[in-house]
């Protein structure tokens, strides 16, 4: 883990994002180029109607807090359950990401099928995501217990759901995060290494690089 911080993305007056983006991280870094997967659900942002913004958010998240180098695909899709499960799939069978995040889609209205769709492509639950995430949530609003963001594991790749709100994404992925490296460790993906100051990423001391 570091202690020094890159300069930090801006997501006001969002610009569209690339398909893929390749982070170098920092020079001091002590970890393996990982690769992510950041997947938006939404029917009016993948149209056009509106511009997505929590793709950037997760993104900037990502610019922030990486000190190993790393590769994120991007994609906005509709919220259709078998467009997210093919898409979950391809990003994790076919580009090898470790980790794939997913913003929008988990609430309880009849368009909302993200959870549906990440539980039919995962091998294991990790029910420990939508639990901690609804309890970040619960400090700022009442309305987090109808979230049902969820997480889970195909093959050695972490998928996790974030609500679709940029200011509701950082204030639980902060938090997920310091537990996404050590359960990647554990399925045998990269040692991804982080920065203290964005987050501070648990692993045991016999885990630890640094």
């Amino acid at each position: 883990m570091q202690t020094s911080k890159p300069n930090m993305a801006i997501s006001d007056g969002v610009e569209p994002m690339d398909s893929i983006h390749h982070l170098p991280g920092i020079e001091s870094h002590c970890g393996e180029h990982a690769v992510f997967g950041i997947v938006t659900v939404s029917d009016r942002a993948s149209s056009g109607t509106y511009q997505d913004e929590g793709g950037p958010a997760v993104l900037a998240f990502l610019q922030a807090g990486l000190a190993s180098p790393s590769t994120v695909h991007y994609r906005c899709i509709a919220d259709d359950q078998s467009i997210i499960e093919q898409t979950l799939i391809e990003l994790s069978d076919d580009f090898g990401c470790h980790v794939i995040v997913t913003t929008g889609g988990t609430g309880p209205a009849a368009r909302d099928v993200t959870p549906e769709a990440t539980e039919q492509v995962c091998e294991k639950i990790l029910p420990g995501f939508g639990e901690q995430m609804r309890a970040i949530s619960l400090n700022y609003v009442p309305t987090a217990i109808l979230s049902r963001q969820m997480g889970g594991i195909r093959g050695s790749c972490l998928l996790f759901n974030l609500p679709g709100r940029p200011k509701s994404i950082r204030e639980t992925i902060d938090e997920i995060w310091k537990a996404v490296p050590y359960c990647v460790d554990l399925i045998n993906g990269p040692y991804i290494d982080t920065i203290d100051i964005v987050c501070d990423a648990f692993r045991p001391k016999s885990a630890r690089r640094r």
